[in-house]
Order: C-alpha cells, then sequence, then structure tokens
C-alpha cells in the first residue's frame, strides 16, 4: 500500500520536475570588457514559481550587483504560454574566459555557461572623459554574401537623459533588422561608471565587396542637478531632490565600420547557398517498427534549422516520388526566432504517405548542402535512407491482399485505393457494433425521398406550362387556346394558357407579372392584374369578357424607348461627358 502511494506521488511530481529541470540558463552578451556589467538570465516556461537560486558559486569571479523578476505571456496561434524570467546582474572581477557553474533551480540544473572578459579597449578609456559617446563593433568584421553578422550600437551617458534620439544604421547591399530588445546595463571607463543602452542589428550583406556602415548620429538632452545651496533653506528643496535641474543638449557620433565580405565560392555548384553557423535536417514519424499496412496513411515531418539564416532563405522541404506510395504534402510552416544575438530560420512541412500495395517501401536518402561560417568548409546535413515494411490492409481476406484472378489483367497496385481519404476509409473496418454506416446510409435515403418530393411539387408546378410552351405548338393554336379559356371561369386555366402564349412570343418572361411589365396597353395591364387577384385572393369580379377583350388583337408590347423611359429607377450613370 506505502509503495503504491509513493508511486502515485511520483507520478503526480513528475511534470513539475520535468518543468523545473527545463529552466534555461543565457547571458545577455558573450564577450564583455572589464568593469562592464552582464545580465544572466534564468528562464522557465509553464507559469512555474521559481526562486533566486544560490549565487555563492559566483562570488569568486563576479560582483552580484542585484537581481530582477519578470513575468511574460505571449499567445502564439491561439495558444497561450507564459515564461518567467529572473535577471542576475554581474560585474566580472578580472579578465579571461570565466565560467558560470551549473545552479541548481527548482530541483534541476541550468548548464554551464562561458562569458569571455577581455581588458578596456584604449579608445574607450579616451572617450572616457565625454559626457556622452558612441561605441559600434560589427562581430566579426568579415563574412560571405547572405551570412549574417551582428552589428552592436552602445550609447554610453554619464548622467540621466531626459529624451534622445539615436540613429538605426541604413545603408544599400545589406539586410538590417533589429534584434530583440534593448539591454541596459552600467559600465566603468577611466574610474567613471556610465550608463549603457546596448542595441544590436542582424546584418545580411547582399554582395560582396567593402561593406561600410556610416557614422551613426545620436541627439538628446542631459539633466544637470542645479546647485542644492543651503541644506537648511527649504527655498532649495527642489534643487536638493534634482527634480528641476538644467537640461543640456547633448550629441555624439560614432566611427565608420568596415566589413569585408566574400563573394559565394566559385566551386559552390548550382545549389542553393547557404552560409550558416549550424544546419540540421530531420524526419520525424517514421514508425519505430518499421511496419505500416496498405491504405493506412503514416504522417510525417520533415524539418530543416540553420543559425545564422533566417526561415525564407532555406529550402522547402520535400519528399521524392515513392514507388508504391503516394505522397499528399501539407503547407509549409516557417518561423525565424532571435537569441538575442543570432536568427534561427526553420521551415517544416508534413507529409501523409499512402502505401498502395504490400511489400517494401523505400524512402531514399535527402541531402542538403550549405556552408559552415565558423570553419569555412561545406558540409552536408542529411537524412538516412529508410525501409519499411508494408503489411496487407486490415480488411483483406484471410489477412492478406486481394490478389486478382488468373487472367486477369488488374494489378495489385492499381486495386489500392488511390486517394488519401478514401484509403483511410478503406484501411477502417466496419466493426458490427459501429452504427456510422447505417447513419450514413439512413441520412442517404432521406435526402433522396426529399429530393424526389420535391420532384414530385416541381413537375406539378411547371409540366402543364411546359406542354403548353412546347416548341412544336404554334404561336396562333396557343393565341386561340387563351381566347377560348378566357370566356369560361377557370383561371388556373387562363393565367396558364396566357402566360404559355406570352412566352411563345416572348421566352424570357417567367410570370404574369413580368408580362404586365411588358406590356405598353393598360387595358392589358388592368386585366392582368384583375386575373390574380381573382386568383390568389378569391375576388368575385368576373375577368372574362375583360381578358378576352384585351387580348383579342394580340399582345401590345413596350417598346425599347418606353423600357427606358418607365424605368422606375434613376439611370446609373446620369451624366454624359
Amino acid at each position: 500500500m506505502k509503495f503504491r502511494i509513493a508511486l502515485l506521488i511520483a507520478c503526480l511530481l513528475l511534470p513539475l520536475l520535468a518543468q523545473a529541470s527545463g529552466v534555461q540558463a543565457a547571458l545577455d552578451r558573450s564577450k564583455v570588457q572589464l568593469g562592464e556589467t552582464v545580465t544572466l538570465n534564468l528562464r522557465t516556461d509553464g507559469g512555474v514559481s521559481m526562486s533566486t537560486p544560490d549565487l555563492s558559486a559566483l562570488s569568486p569571479d563576479f560582483e552580484i550587483l542585484g537581481t530582477s523578476s519578470s513575468n511574460s505571456i505571449s499567445i502564439i496561434n491561439g495558444r497561450q504560454s507564459s515564461q518567467l524570467t529572473i535577471g542576475i546582474a554581474l560585474r566580472p572581477k578580472h579578465v579571461g574566459q570565466l565560467q558560470i557553474p551549473s545552479l541548481t533551480v527548482g530541483g534541476g540544473q541550468t548548464a554551464p555557461l562561458q562569458l569571455e572578459v577581455t581588458p578596456p579597449d584604449p579608445s574607450a578609456v579616451a572617450n572616457s572623459r565625454k559626457n556622452v559617446f558612441i561605441e559600434t563593433v560589427a562581430e566579426p568584421d568579415h563574412g560571405y554574401v547572405g551570412q549574417q553578422l551582428v552589428f552592436t550600437v552602445r550609447l554610453y551617458f554619464s548622467s540621466n537623459l531626459s529624451r534622445g534620439a539615436l540613429d538605426d544604421p541604413q545603408l544599400a547591399g545589406a539586410d538590417v533588422h533589429r534584434l530583440g530588445s534593448d539591454i541596459d546595463y552600467s559600465a566603468d571607463r577611466g574610474g567613471q561608471t556610465y550608463h549603457v543602452i546596448e542595441r544590436r542589428y542582424a546584418l545580411t550583406p547582399q554582395r560582396a565587396g567593402t561593406l561600410v556602415i556610416p557614422a551613426l548620429n545620436f541627439q538628446g538632452e542631459m539633466v544637470e542637478a542645479a546647485d542644492p545651496g543651503d541644506p537648511n533653506d527649504p527655498s532649495n528643496f527642489f534643487a536638493q531632490s534634482g527634480l528641476f535641474g538644467n537640461m543640456t543638449p547633448v550629441s555624439a557620433n560614432s566611427s565608420p565600420v568596415s566589413i569585408q565580405v566574400n563573394p559565394v565560392p566559385a566551386d559552390w555548384g548550382t545549389t542553393t547557398w547557404l552560409p550558416a553557423r549550424q544546419l540540421t535536417l530531420a524526419l520525424d514519424g517514421l514508425p519505430s517498427d518499421g511496419q505500416l499496412r496498405v491504405g493506412q496513411p503514416l504522417n510525417v515531418h520533415m524539418r530543416v534549422q540553420a543559425a545564422g539564416l533566417s526561415a525564407e532563405t532555406l529550402p522547402e522541404p520535400s519528399l521524392p516520388t515513392l514507388d508504391g506510395a503516394r505522397v499528399y504534402p501539407d503547407q509549409p510552416v516557417d518561423s525565424t526566432k532571435s537569441d538575442g544575438q543570432w536568427l534561427t530560420g526553420q521551415r517544416e512541412r508534413g507529409f501523409a504517405i499512402v502505401p498502395e500495395r504490400a511489400g517494401t517501401l523505400a524512402i531514399p536518402a535527402t541531402t542538403l548542402k550549405w556552408f559552415n561560417v565558423l570553419t569555412g568548409h561545406m558540409e552536408v546535413a542529411s537524412i538516412p535512407a529508410s525501409t519499411l515494411t508494408v503489411l496487407p490492409g486490415i480488411g483483406a481476406a484471410g489477412g492478406s491482399s486481394p490478389t486478382a484472378p488468373a487472367g486477369s489483367s488488374t494489378t495489385q497496385a492499381s486495386a489500392s485505393i488511390p486517394a488519401a481519404a478514401s484509403s483511410v476509409a478503406a484501411a477502417t473496418p466496419s466493426a458490427p457494433t459501429t452504427p456510422w454506416r447505417w447513419i450514413a446510409l439512413g441520412s442517404l435515403g432521406l435526402w433522396l425521398l426529399s429530393l424526389f418530393g420535391w420532384w414530385l411539387w416541381r413537375k406539378r408546378r411547371v409540366a402543364p406550362v411546359a406542354v403548353m410552351a412546347a416548341p412544336q405548338t404554334s404561336t396562333r393554336a396557343l393565341r386561340e387556346a387563351f381566347l377560348a379559356t378566357a370566356r369560361n371561369g377557370d383561371t388556373m386555366a387562363q393565367a396558364r394558357c396566357l402566360l404559355a402564349w406570352a412566352r411563345a412570343e416572348r421566352p424570357a418572361l417567367q410570370n404574369l407579372g413580368e408580362l404586365a411589365v411588358a406590356l405598353a396597353s393598360d387595358a392589358q395591364r388592368n386585366a392582368i392584374a384583375a386575373l390574380q387577384r381573382k386568383q390568389y385572393a378569391g375576388a368575385t369580379e368576373s375577368a372574362g369578357m375583360d381578358l378576352h377583350a384585351a387580348f383579342a388583337k394580340g399582345f401590345e408590347w413596350r417598346g425599347e424607348s418606353a423600357d427606358r423611359d418607365d424605368s422606375p429607377l434613376p439611370p446609373l450613370y446620369p451624366f454624359k461627358l
């Protein structure tokens, strides 16, 4: 009993432990100068609570300046996700390759991280005499066409800024996109502490040669606190508090940056040029036992992912034509993410593979050539070939696929179902306990019965008129038939005969209302109105002699000019140019 309770508690805690072990640690920068601060971010998904871990292991190499936390919620494709982030501000104590060890957070362990700390830049020391200055750097300072570089802009200022505007790099021959949000930290330059705002851009050159990034400009106003005066004088309260300081205009300009861009290697060939830091190709969804059945679709997903490239530059995943199966591709799904420094593009596409015959199904290998910008060599990402065993369909007699009789030209492949939807239906056995077949047959029967009833109703309404308006009946005979019925009291026969006679001259007429509109004679229109009142409203007036007299000389059709002039609607284009 105790063992069962312990097992139950372990099952309940397993998801929480899995989430806790999924805590990720990341630095906002991988390279800093001595005297600058860096932020260690601990992130967890799913809204799991997380407290600041024990940071004593960082003391030998870092000063811990403070911590902060934030919680963000995002909704993507209707799915809500939350993320909790704890930020730890650190200042390195010495130069070198410093390691941030694995930290214990919520029962899980984070991965260790490396931070490169370099000596202060001499030019930065020279800038330390200024109240505000800009540093720019491209990493790396050379590359290939289509390779993503990181262009970093840092704004240093010694006092508070009330406002300011910093230019974005604008240059021809390259695509420039901002990476994430601005990073705010502090740095020491020549014994003076500066606030730093760091902004990063993904820069992708589009042509070979020397790419020059022009100088960037900053314009703003800096707040300088007023002289506090006598601290005992109440009138100097605002000056002492710094609420009202002097506004001093400030400006700064960066130095131009040159980047050498190499062309695509001459021996690359005709395949797509893919300069990436890392590229992977994967195919998910193959059965673990290597078996599938005829007619049953196999859903697989092919994914290509590259670090340092956007999704738009990646080729579209595709499967070749398979012998013995049909392939139905889905629409590709593209996504591009950023870790604040490098882009990671991904293209994913689903495929439904429907086997058509029993035996073996070979899925050939898929390869993709790419250029590793870290090593400077061409590499090949590949999905190995797979061979699957295709078993007969479940519905086959005796557990085997139906075979064609002797002398028949029908092959086993042609007997399979070609369409994916039909394959799914054919592969599903019809168990006697499943009522779906009878529900479908009953619905079909009700639909056919309704269609038959509508046809009978339509036949009773339309058939007499159609007979009267048959092409072999002359207009003269139809006229005589109407004049004969116009003297009796059968209003239904009068209406049918009148409409049939009119259709012989104007086939487009559908009813007596349209006939009345097409006539120019008031007497004929009044006669039709009287006939309709007697037919539908049960009027007692006798319209027989009026009908005969009104139509004895034939129809008086409205002329073309009359049709335009008597229209109750205004003209569509009343003005003429």
